[in-house]
């Protein structure tokens, strides 16, 4: 069984699910072998431990590690706002105006 100071990826047990799982594609099946033993050992997370065994699945069926970095934080990626397509005035709804009786919302204005 391994330590913490022997996992293929840094801060193994910090990591959301989420990053995990992506991360664990860069890995080899030696790497992921350990990964997997310490995880079932240690928090077991079953989302986790079936990620790893159907990687460790498609590595033996001839799958290749990704070429990516396994400790990347995925910071240098753009917002997902920002890729987003821009409003205009073609694209953009009708003005909205205050009912006839005045905004229910402002008090100050009568119903």
């Amino acid at each position: 069984m391994s330590e913490r100071g022997d996992l293929p990826l840094e801060d193994y047990d910090h990591l959301p699910v989420g990053s995990l799982t992506s991360r664990i594609r860069t890995l080899g099946s030696d790497d992921l072998t350990t990964l997997l033993a310490y995880e079932k050992a240690h928090a077991n997370r079953i989302q986790v431990v079936s990620a790893m065994q159907h990687r460790l699945s498609g590595l033996a069926e001839g799958a290749q590690p990704s070429g990516g970095d396994p400790s990347a934080t995925g910071a240098d990626a753009p917002p997902a706002a920002a890729a987003g397509a821009k409003a205009s005035e073609a694209t953009s709804g009708p003005p909205v105006n205050p009912p006839s009786h005045g905004d229910p919302t402002n008090p100050a204005q009568p119903r």
